[in-house]
């Protein structure tokens, strides 16, 4: 990978890749025949743009424009690198529904609220249980918390959003803003905290808990 790599090596397989592979991009270009000037042609790590784009980031961080946060982006464990949506490749799958009973707190054992999931492995970064507004099946939990399973007592809140399907699944919603762009956007909406149980290989990690962190995502679902 890069990082094992360094920086160094890593710019020198770059500028090797661009010596082998970046004259089939103009090549292509003036097949299609476009009309440029060529002695001006500019490649994204010549000494100039560098310069360029360390003074443009230097700038905006002086001006308090760019700074470090959490932020929902598709990861890549194989590449061990973010991948642009323009290069996520999207197909249909048959998909299983799990489900889990969230036990509320303070509740018996019949006082729960059931829950479906397609990944049951993210619910160890859960944040919170969301149900539609409107669904008389569960308006009287709303502001309560439930016990999110495996996770050795850890208590969430049951919040209301009109994100929510009543007709699918369960009506219930698990909200894992660590591990989906939807309940990002709903932990956004209801400043619940972002919990990322995975390692950049696609392991889980310590905050999933003793029982599963150094599993493969995929071991830790079934």
């Amino acid at each position: 990978s890069r990082r094992d790599l360094g920086r160094d090596k890593f710019l020198e397989r770059v500028w090797a890749w661009k010596a082998e592979k970046g004259g089939y991009i103009t090549q292509q270009l003036r097949r299609l025949g476009a009309s440029a000037d060529w002695s001006r042609e500019r490649f994204t790590m010549d000494p100039g743009l560098s310069a360029a784009v360390a003074e443009a980031f230097v700038r905006l961080h002086d001006r308090g424009l760019v700074y470090r946060g959490e932020y929902m982006v598709n990861w890549s464990p194989n590449l061990g690198t973010a991948v642009s949506d323009l290069e996520v490749e999207y197909a249909e799958e048959t998909g299983k529904l799990y489900y889990f009973r969230y036990r509320l707190e303070g509740g018996g054992p019949d006082d729960f609220l059931p829950v479906a999931t397609t990944r049951p492995e993210t619910i160890l970064g859960d944040t919170a249980v969301c149900v539609h507004p409107e669904d008389p099946r569960y308006q009287k939990y709303v502001g309560r918390r439930v016990v999110v399973p495996f996770q050795g007592g850890r208590t969430i809140p049951v919040i209301a959003d009109e994100y929510v399907d009543r007709e699918f699944g369960t009506g219930c919603l698990k909200i894992t803003p660590g591990h989906d762009p939807n309940d990002y956007e709903i932990g956004k909406r209801h400043g619940l905290p972002v919990i990322s149980i995975m390692n950049r290989d696609g392991t889980l990690n310590d905050k999933a808990g003793p029982t599963f962190a150094g599993l493969d995502r995929f071991e830790a679902r079934t």
